[in-house]
């Protein structure tokens, strides 16, 4: 029987449970009033009046209690109500800092502040990167689990919508981005929509909302970017072989001139002959020059892939190093290992970094140390001289320019293709410390 009405009790709502516990709590002071007033002989209408003003009482301050305790707590799940709808506004009545029931208020107007500034500053951050979206000509798009288009910038609206037509809501593949969402994260590829075609740059990332994940593309129009770039790579180009062709017809036009005044003269001086071999000679000359610096345009413009074969890569570099007779160089020999590699191209390329290396010892007496190592699934070879260093690098790898007498300028720029043929990569540094600089040439294994 007691178990049944402790279920009972458990039963009742808390507000229920909080006035029969007050009830209870004054109910024996209730019960010996009661007694008192009955056992002393008052008159019926005392004892009567005296049972109903202590019964009141009872009610009345079992009611006060249950108003104190739950009101309170009705403010404060209005209170938390309203945060969690948004409202920040609404305050709790301050009571005192010092009660359990004044911490409360206090720390829950605390709270709403602090949401307060919070989601102002959430707004704020929001309304700037919708600005920066709808600004950038960048085109951003956000898709849905199901590859639906949830979000687009103003660029996205006039790339795949020009005519002001529903995009939201449309899949990938309807609007011909299906094959950005697959494979590599950064890729770049040839597309076409409504609003223009050409050569794109695509970024994919996953970020989520809601506990789904969704897909954020960018795309970014390359070709006004490479047009450019082939533009300035063309003026480059033309500045050079002007530049080439200039220092070759100037002279070789000054000569024809003097030469044709010469033998338009009635009377040939004596030593006509030997001015006029003079200056055929200077003519060939500049020729011959001209004939080098056109075939080596050829080859750097007209580098082959490379045709790999396997080769070891201990004998590849003790030979390279033993055709260089100027100089003693030293051999840190690393790992024996195999390459996969064009040995022809890979022997012009460590030939010419071997040489520029030497070069760089002969001005100042020092010496050239070649070795090699394993690194992380690629061949590192290192060419380290004691040469004065590098002075800039800024034109390392320009075409054509070179600060050595009678240099082509051409050997970086065609050592460094031929390192990205091979899917590697050629870097000269000065070191650290020095003197000197340091070329590492790395290549995959």
């Amino acid at each position: 029987m007691k178990g049944n009405e402790i279920r009972k009790f458990l039963k009742l709502t808390y507000e229920q449970r909080i006035f029969l516990l007050t009830l209870a709590g004054g109910l024996p002071a209730l019960v010996v009033a009661l007694i008192l007033v009955w056992s002393h002989g008052f008159s019926a209408r005392v004892e009567w009046t005296l049972t109903l003003f202590l019964v009141a009482c009872w009610f009345g301050f079992a009611g006060a209690v249950f108003n104190r305790v739950v009101y309170p707590l009705q403010t404060l799940a209005n209170l938390l109500a309203a945060l969690r709808e948004g409202d920040y506004s609404i305050r709790g009545r301050r009571g005192r800092i010092d009660d359990a029931l004044g911490q409360v208020f206090h720390e829950v107007n605390l709270l709403g502040l602090t949401l307060r500034g919070q989601r102002l500053s959430a707004v704020e951050a929001e309304a700037l990167l919708r600005a920066v979206m709808t600004e950038i000509e960048v085109t951003v798009l956000a898709f849905d689990g199901e590859h639906r288009l949830k979000l687009a910038n103003r660029a996205g609206e006039r790339l795949l919508a020009p005519s002001g037509g529903q995009i939201i809501g449309r899949t990938a593949e309807d609007l011909g981005l299906a094959e950005c969402l697959e494979g590599e994260n950064a890729k770049t590829a040839d597309l076409s929509f409504p609003g223009g075609s050409g050569r794109w740059g695509i970024r994919v990332n996953t970020f989520w909302e809601q506990g789904l994940p969704h897909k954020l593309v960018v795309l970014a129009d390359l070709t006004q970017a490479l047009r450019r770039e082939e533009l300035q790579v063309w003026k480059r180009l033309v500045r050079v072989i002007g530049h080439e062709l200039n220092n070759s017809l100037t002279p070789i036009k000054s000569i024809a001139c003097s030469l044709t005044s010469l033998l338009s003269l009635d009377s040939l001086p004596d030593d006509w002959r030997t001015d006029a071999n003079q200056g055929l000679t200077i003519i060939a000359g500049r020729v011959e020059s001209l004939l080098r610096f056109m075939e080596a345009y050829a080859r750097l413009a007209k580098l082959p892939p490379p045709k790999r074969r396997p080769m070891e890569v201990g004998p590849w570099i003790r030979r390279v190093v033993d055709l260089e007779t100027r100089l003693s160089v030293r051999l840190k020999a690393g790992p024996e290992m195999t390459l996969s590699g064009d040995g022809d191209q890979l022997d012009q390329l460590l030939i010419n970094v071997l040489r520029n290396g030497v070069d760089a010892a002969l001005q100042t007496g020092g010496g050239v140390e070649v070795g090699w190592r394993a690194s992380d699934g690629s061949l590192e070879v290192w060419i380290r001289d004691e040469g004065p260093g590098l002075a800039s690098k800024s034109n390392l790898f320009v075409p054509f320019f070179t600060t050595k007498p009678g240099g082509s300028g051409i050997g970086l720029v065609l050592s460094r293709q031929i390192a990205e043929g091979h899917g590697g990569s050629l870097t000269l540094e000065n070191r650290k410390p020095g003197p000197g600089c340091e070329a590492l040439l790395r290549l995959p294994l």
